[in-house]
């Protein structure tokens, strides 16, 4: 018999026990009615587990974990007929009753919105301030938290079991304007295709499913993991949208739940559990009732967040009172407050299994997360099940199993049979649900999806299909600046449509002010015969640019003639004309490690205000000065559980808690091909992102590089500077172009991200659900003599504005700027105010500034 048949029993035992009791006074003269049903939320439609149900004057009872309650009232006790809800953070509602009918059923859908305090527990007409000290159900968690190790599948030495998975995402709640449209009667077949059964209120319209079965093995010392994908199965959007990508998303948002973790990660937030350490520091915990299964006591556990707006659940668990104190089921939502973006609700159930040996483990996990842009209306609904079975504990495995990879994908995996899904799909599929797979695949071959899709591309990405090729991106048409004044530019590139081997790519440019012609050509073999724009990537490209820049400005995410970068501040005419020729060899590797083999042969010639001149020789005209060096790269990146999503330009990157790491060197060689300088330059760079649990999260940049060599100064290290006014996550916010050189050097930038930490405590501003952010960046380095033109007379002179110097040598002081900023503004801006602390003697700088950046984030 499992979980849900016993409590379906106990209630109706409770229920007869009920009615026992009134035939037992039927020679009473008053009046007594059985009242029954279920509490819900009114949007998200979850049960709320221990609302109190009450008439006044009596003492009533609490929901279960399921939202459902039964009571008995008498008229001759109930002062009023009205039968209340309440419950902490909803409106009290009410019902009238009707004692003349003996048995009712009344379901009740409380809003969310009332002022009660999370720390006023109501004890019949009196308040009673929630405190840890002597409370039964405080030390009953701690003993949860103190036996947690051992409750964990971990201590075991051996482990191997199935698992199964399945990922579905839907549209909720289509509206009936979009359903009756003109344009969306050719999509008919997915809307008839819609589950109305599984979630009250909701009708769901199946868009995304991915399954995966697989053979798992755990070993304790040495600590090894492996897991072995026998079979999986998804859908296929076609060549407009990166499924892979999707699919890898997804993985991640919906995240593996181990209750027995301080915190768990969903959506790329860390939520506390209700038994980590620091949980009673940030729960309420409250005892229910006391239950036997499978002939253990437990206890019920109801537990609330303090502050409704952290990253924190409410709901119920059942704890195992054997000596273990093990978790046997629990039950978690998201609390109405979270400041969370565009999220209705989380939902999360797991069920464990008793051992012979008295230990619990998960069979069974079940999450949901239903996101929207508005509270009500169509939405997003996604669910991923996890079911475990087949356990062999303390098994000896052979440490052959854990040699490579610790995940592999058979060759079969994807090319299974209906017979293998039977065997090993532990939760069958809806109606809805099984006929996704046909219904994408139909989808992705209509013409007029295709058509949709191409249009959708060109407002997002930028770019539009022509046959065989795309042309774009769009946002790089227009732009100016001060050297070339208003520009125009056109190009494109090939598809796999043209051919999966060889890829073309190019664009011409025009800029008004200086009259000039810019271009860029590039052929590229793909040597596994994948598309190029695919992972993992390996190919040899060819290139030639004639090109503009500002000296030191690489971007990484935006196009460099992007529109919205044409506006700047302060003093911006210092470019340079690059003739660039570029032969390269990229290969990346399945566990994200990767190299990028290159010779570059680059031609510098100044632009603008900027001249290349020497303190000792003569001024030659600005096409006769230039610096042209030739050199080999060898850039090596690794990037473990890396997560993207294969834009049209760029990969958008999934940031995880796992590091990434670069190492690039470059040498140049003078005589090569015309080169004029040998060097070697050497940069390191490290990125990690902390999670600090309920205190967020911190980004941080560490990087440092060295050049050996006599070099002028753009061939040194230019910092990246920013004088555009949006904020830019790895630039110096105010720090000029040009500003600084060096030759050696060591920075490190950091956003510190409280999600709402501070601001979820100020009444006004918890509202609003803004979040702080702190920033600074430090860049300490040097040059030495021998490259610095105010020693050495015979190097490069440093650029002047107005006849003063405005590129400076790092000295002893370090570059320093710091911040603070607010994010969420109407859930998509952020704006920072910056501070510059050092160096602000020198010309024409910023001290401070606003800057603001839009993002979308959770």
């Amino acid at each position: 018999m499992n979980f849900y048949s016993r409590v379906f029993i106990s209630k109706y035992l409770l229920i007869l026990t009920v009615i026992f009791s009134i035939i037992s006074m039927a020679k009473a003269q008053s009046r007594s009615v059985i009242i029954r049903g279920q509490v819900i939320d009114s949007l998200t439609h979850a049960p709320i587990s221990n609302v109190s149900v009450f008439f006044k004057g009596s003492s009533g009872v609490l929901t279960d974990s399921g939202g459902h309650y039964a009571l008995i009232a008498s008229s001759e006790f109930a002062k009023d007929t009205h039968l209340q809800f309440s419950f902490v953070g909803y409106k009290i509602s009410s019902v009238n009753i009707d004692f003349s009918v003996s048995q009712q059923v009344v379901n009740m859908s409380l809003i969310a919105g009332g002022g009660s305090s999370l720390k006023d527990v109501t004890v019949g007409d009196k308040k009673k301030k929630y405190r840890n000290k002597d409370n039964p159900a405080v030390e009953l968690i701690r003993k949860v938290i103190e036996h947690r190790d051992e409750n964990k599948m971990q201590s075991y030495d051996y482990a191997q079991y199935s698992e199964y998975e399945k990922m579905v995402m839907s549209i909720s709640n289509f509206s009936d304007k979009i359903k009756d449209s003109k344009f969306m009667q050719k999509y008919k077949f997915l809307l008839e295709n819609q589950d109305t059964t599984m979630v009250p209120g909701k009708s769901l319209v199946p868009v995304y499913l991915h399954e995966v079965s697989s053979q798992n093995y755990y070993e304790k010392d040495p600590t090894n993991t492996k897991k072995i994908i026998t079979g999986q199965n998804a859908v296929d959007f076609g060549e407009f949208i990166d499924s892979k990508g999707i699919t890898g998303w997804l993985d991640k948002l919906y995240a593996d739940i181990n209750i027995y973790d301080n915190n768990i990660l969903l959506f790329t937030n860390q939520f506390l559990s209700p038994i980590a350490n620091s949980a009673p520091a940030f729960y309420m915990f409250f005892l229910g009732d006391t239950v036997v299964i499978d002939g253990i006591k437990q206890v019920q556990m109801s537990f609330q967040p303090r502050n409704p707006q952290g990253m924190l659940f409410r709901g119920t668990m059942y704890i195992t009172l054997d000596g273990h104190y093990a978790v046997q089921h629990i039950k978690m939502y998201s609390p109405n407050g979270i400041n969370f973006n565009f999220l209705r609700g989380i939902n999360i159930q797991l069920d464990f299994t008793r051992r012979n040996d008295g230990k619990y483990l998960l069979t069974r996990s079940d999450l949901v997360g239903d996101f929207g842009i508005f509270k009500k209306g169509m939405g997003l609904y996604g669910e991923r099940v996890v079911m475990y079975k087949n356990f062999e504990i303390n098994k000896k495995i052979p440490s052959s199993i854990f040699k490579g990879p610790s995940e592999i994908v058979q060759d079969s995996a994807a090319n299974q049979n209906a017979e293998f899904w039977e065997q090993n799909r532990f939760d069958t599929l809806t109606a809805a649900e099984s006929k996704t797979y046909q219904n994408i695949d139909s989808l992705t071959h209509m013409k007029s999806f295709k058509r949709t899709m191409d249009w959708i591309t060109f407002f997002l990405a930028g770019y539009k299909q022509a046959g065989p090729a795309e042309i774009g991106p769009a946002n790089a048409f227009y732009s100016f600046n001060p050297v070339e004044g208003f520009r125009l530019r056109f190009g494109g590139r090939t598809t796999p449509r043209l051919s999966k081997r060889y890829y073309f790519e190019g664009y011409g440019a025009y800029g008004f002010k200086d009259k000039r012609w810019k271009y860029f050509g590039s052929a590229t073999y793909s040597i596994n015969d994948k598309s190029i724009y695919q992972f993992p990537q390996n190919y040899v490209r060819v290139s030639y640019q004639k090109e503009t820049q500002i000296p030191g400005q690489q971007l990484q995410f935006v196009q460099e003639d992007n529109f919205l970068l044409s506006f700047k501040r302060g003093n911006n005419d210092k470019w340079l004309y690059n003739n660039i020729f570029k032969l390269d060899y990229v290969k990346e590797f399945q566990n994200h490690f990767s190299w990028d083999l290159n010779y570059t042969y680059w031609k510098q010639f100044p632009a603008g205000t900027l001249a290349f001149n020497y303190p000792n020789q003569p001024v030659l005209p600005l096409d006769q000065q230039s610096v042209t060096s030739s050199a080999v790269e060898l850039t090596l990146r690794y990037a473990p559980h890396e997560v993207f999503y294969q834009g049209k330009i760029y990969r958008l990157p999934l940031i995880s808690k796992y590091p990434v790491f670069q190492l690039q060197y470059i040498a140049g060689f003078k005589g090569l091909l015309g080169g004029q300088y040998s060097y070697q330059n050497i940069i390191g760079n490290i990125f990690k992102r902390f999670y600090l649990s309920q205190f967020g999260y911190a980004d941080m940049t560490l990087e440092g590089g060295y050049i050996k060599g006599k070099l002028p100064y753009p061939l040194l290290q230019l910092p990246h500077a920013n004088q555009t006014y949006a904020y830019q996550l790895e630039s110096y916010n105010l720090m000029n172009f040009l500003e600084f050189t060096s030759d050696h050097y060591v920075s490190l930038m950091g956003d510190y991200y409280l999600n709402g930490f501070l601001f979820n405590r100020i009444p006004f501003l918890k509202k609003l659900k803004w979040r702080e952010v702190i920033e600074g960046k430090v860049l300490y380095g040097g040059l030495r003599d021998e490259n610095n033109p105010a020693i050495n007379t015979n190097q490069m002179s440093f650029p002047t504005t107005d006849g003063l110097q405005s590129t400076f040598a790092l000295g002893k002081t370090p570059y320093f700027e710091g911040g603070f900023g607010v994010m969420n503004i109407f859930k998509i801006f952020r704006v920072d105010y910056i501070h510059r602390f050092t160096y602000l003697k020198n010309p024409e700088i910023a001290k401070n500034g606003i800057r603001v950046l839009a993002v979308i984030s959770f």
